[in-house]
């Protein structure tokens, strides 16, 4: 009786597991992986971002698999308030791509200037023109000569994981956002 149990559970369970092989698969193929996402970043940054690759395993580990990406650079500065702005280009896994703009300002115990490359990747964007809007978010940056850094800006839908590359002298914490737009701004808000 027990073995007859044991094979029927068995018998359920090998035809319920393609299953979930089959929907986990399906849900990965509109994402990049993680050996994408890699050569493209460090193809974008060149061979001088060390620790891209801690970098990437970190978000990996806790946003998973990006649908989409933006290649980009910004410029940032501080005084205890701080503006950013930035231009790139989204790419989505679907083949979609959009030009894109950010500024945004911020506010803490920040001080100093940096320019960097910014590879953003992208969480749950469902349509592409749902780029286009404000992102909140915290970020810590220390910056000296060059760094490679990353934060997490997100709504409550979209997530973003600007992995940044930037040469100059920034640091200090603050909070902010970016806004993503169709056009370029000097007005930050």
């Amino acid at each position: 009786m027990i073995t007859r149990k044991l094979f029927l559970g068995y018998l359920v369970a090998s035809m319920l597991f393609p299953v979930f092989s089959l929907a986990d698969e399906a849900s990965e193929q509109g994402t990049y992986d993680q050996d994408e996402m890699y050569k493209e970043a460090s193809g974008f940054f060149g061979k001088g971002a060390e620790g891209l690759a801690d970098v990437l395993n970190k978000v990996f580990s806790e946003k998973g698999r990006p649908n989409g990406y933006i290649k980009g650079e910004e410029a940032s500065g501080a005084l205890v308030v701080g503006v950013r702005y930035g231009r790139g280009t989204l790419v989505m896994k679907n083949g979609a791509t959009r030009k894109v703009f950010w500024q945004g300002p911020s506010v803490g115990f920040d001080v100093g200037a940096n320019a960097s490359k910014a590879f953003i990747l992208i969480y749950d964007l469902k349509k592409t023109d749902d780029i286009y809007q404000r992102f909140p978010g915290v970020e810590g940056t220390l910056y000296f000569v060059a760094g490679v850094g990353v934060n997490y800006v997100s709504t409550e839908t979209i997530g973003l994981a600007p992995i940044r590359f930037g040469l100059g002298w920034r640091q200090g914490a603050n909070v902010g956002y970016m806004n993503i737009t169709r056009k370029s701004s000097w007005i930050p808000f």
